[in-house]
């Protein structure tokens, strides 16, 4: 391993202990950069899918000067052409978006062409699957954009500790760079913040967090078509591929670790955990359709986490603190509105209930946007990734434990040398996918407590 990466390994673990709130990285004696002359922000958008659309949608809602969608980019046609309909057809921002026929590109360089059409200090958001993230953001910073990228930003430890490597660059640069765990910019949870640092729940005991629903985006994934393009079948329902997204756990119980994590002002130092594959039929993904996490802290406290995506089971999707004094609601139903309460003891009756934030609560996926906009307006430091790394990291290291059927510390999910995609920098339309098939069609999937020291085999 060179030395810079141990290097990096060693800063990242010296630093997981540290303040979990922290939103910004702060850069000193960094260069201006600015968004240009005219003042207009211009926005590329790489990955045309449901967030990116999002995102996009978001982006161009900012009340705070001129901005532009100027290009988009997708390895899929039809993602590309959809989504650009339906942004068009947003009446509030449809005046804001000026994306030429020649400026709507596909394939693996899409990325590169859109980027291309930027100057130095405007906007590009990076919203493919994951494992895509590292390869973007290089040239993102290499071209002086400043950038939004969805959650989670990497999916297994060499790619996170590539991810802090290339993030220095654009913490030289001053580039301002959002990471999408909107939970953080939610002004009901920052003030619940406030008030759990301040005391009011006494000192945090546990913490208990669900997303417990039923089939959840493309988590279950059957066979490909006879004659389908395996590579791109698979970035077509990429929650079920760990390669591409870290599956079922790094796409959809991040924010909830996460948000749990913020609350605690701690990362935790390992984890344990248990899962399953119950109902499959035909799918071929590589996911477990249930996941139980048990998180230790250094101090010892626990949280807890639980993902399901099982039909016709209970459902929740809410976070929770438990302090000495009583129960902090993180979240209550889905990521917003939050509902954010405190509660005296831990029975969650209105008896008991000593403050809840005010409804309605602003949207905390466009707050996290007008944050950035105005620290790019403003020149104010920015930068999101290594807290969005770490989250991602954490996120991994509980899918892992559930995976191997080990207690998996952070030091060895940093450590672990498994890169699920060492070469997707290379791809192209007509490559093989890094992880093929078997003569039946079929996935590599986890062999807990027989495949110890990595997820697949």
């Amino acid at each position: 391993m060179p030395e810079k990466q141990n290097s990096s390994r060693r800063e990242f673990l010296k630093q997981s202990g540290r303040a979990a709130a922290v939103t910004t990285i702060f850069a000193s004696a960094a260069p201006k950069v600015f968004a240009g002359e005219n003042n207009t922000i211009q926005i590329a958008l790489v990955g045309c899918g449901g967030r990116g659309t999002g995102a996009a949608a978001n982006a161009l809602s900012v009340d705070n000067g001129p901005i532009k969608l100027v290009a988009m980019a997708d390895v899929v046609e039809n993602n590309l052409t959809n989504r650009f309909a339906d942004l068009n057809g947003i009446g509030s921002i449809k005046e804001k978006i000026a994306v030429p026929e020649d400026q709507k590109f596909i394939g693996f360089d899409a990325y590169q062409k859109a980027m291309d059409c930027l100057k130095p200090g405007d906007v590009v958001i990076l919203a493919t699957p994951p494992a895509f993230r590292w390869v973007h953001y290089s040239y993102a910073i290499e071209k002086g954009l400043n950038v939004f990228m969805e959650k989670p930003v990497t999916v297994d430890g060499p790619t996170s500790l590539r991810m802090l490597e290339i993030n220095k660059q654009a913490i030289e640069k001053d580039l301002k760079v959002a990471v999408g765990l909107m939970c953080r910019h939610c002004k009901a949870r920052q003030e619940l913040f406030e008030r759990i640092q301040n005391g009011e729940i006494g000192d945090i005991s546990m913490l208990r967090a669900y997303r417990m629903a039923g089939p959840t985006g493309s988590a279950a994934v059957g066979p490909a078509p006879e004659g389908a393009n395996e590579l791109l079948y698979q970035i077509a329902h990429f929650h079920g591929f760990l390669w591409l997204s870290g599956g079922a756990v790094s796409d959809f119980l991040i924010h909830n670790i996460d948000e749990s994590c913020w609350m605690k002002d701690a990362w935790p130092v390992r984890a344990m955990a248990t899962g399953g594959r119950h109902y499959r039929g035909d799918n071929v993904d590589q996911n477990f359709d249930s996941y139980s996490i048990e998180y230790t802290f250094e101090d010892g406290t626990k949280l807890f986490v639980d993902g399901r995506t099982v039909p016709g089971c209970h459902g929740e999707f809410a976070s929770y603190a438990h302090g000495s004094k009583g129960l902090a609601v993180i979240s209550s139903d889905a990521h917003s509105p939050a509902k954010c309460r405190i509660y005296k003891g831990h029975n969650m009756v209105k008896a008991n209930q000593l403050w809840a934030f005010p409804q309605p609560e602003p949207n905390p996926y466009q707050v996290e946007w007008d944050d950035l906009i105005a620290a790019i307006r403003e020149n104010q430091p920015y930068n999101e990734v290594e807290r969005g790394t770490m989250a991602s990291l954490v996120t991994s290291m509980g899918r892992m434990a559930a995976h191997t059927g080990q207690i998996v510390t952070l030091e060895e999910m940093t450590n672990c040398e498994h890169e699920f995609a060492p070469d997707i920098d290379k791809l192209t339309m007509s490559s093989p996918s890094p992880l093929p098939a078997n003569s039946e069609g079929k996935y590599p999937i986890p062999y807990p407590g027989l495949v110890k020291n990595r997820e697949y085999a």
